[in-house]
């Protein structure tokens, strides 16, 4: 197991049920967590949640994070447009595992309409389990950084 780090967790309205359950699934892992909401079942902007959770990454709080929404679609488009932030939707152990390796994702991002609550906690645990391979993919991801920074 890798050593712990802090987890940023989010969500909105149609992902609160299966944050809750990721909550305890993250902590029995080994890995605090701050839960930036949602904390109910009525509707919120995900776009403000996403925000939050990314700035959080961004500020050095914590190392990486989880968001949930319906699909997992609005959530990671609303946590790339942060400057500096890979988020990457997976609803699979393989993308999740890949997001990480491969493109230094510090946001996963899934479905709580799309992905059962097992193979949501496998999903996490791919994600949280997995290093940036940086000889491998680090020209890669720093390219992405500068097509951001260029404004393209």
């Amino acid at each position: 197991m890798n050593t712990p780090f802090s987890v940023a967790i989010g969500c909105d309205e149609a992902g609160f049920e299966l944050k809750e359950l990721l909550k305890r699934h993250i902590q029995s892992l080994g890995h605090p967590i701050e839960d930036f909401g949602t904390h109910s079942l009525e509707p919120v902007l995900y776009p403000d949640i996403a925000l939050a959770v990314a700035n959080a990454i961004n500020d050095g709080h914590h190392r990486l994070g989880v968001l949930v929404c319906g699909t997992g679609i609005g959530m990671a488009i609303s946590a790339n447009k942060v400057m500096g932030i890979r988020a990457a939707q997976a609803h699979d152990t393989y993308s999740a595992e890949r997001a990480r390796k491969s493109n230094n994702a510090q946001i996963l991002s899934i479905g709580a309409r799309v992905i059962g609550p097992e193979l949501a906690k496998s999903v996490v645990s791919s994600f949280l389990q997995s290093e940036f391979e940086a000889a491998r993919s680090g020209a890669k991801v720093d390219r992405i950084n500068a097509i951001e920074r260029e404004g393209h």
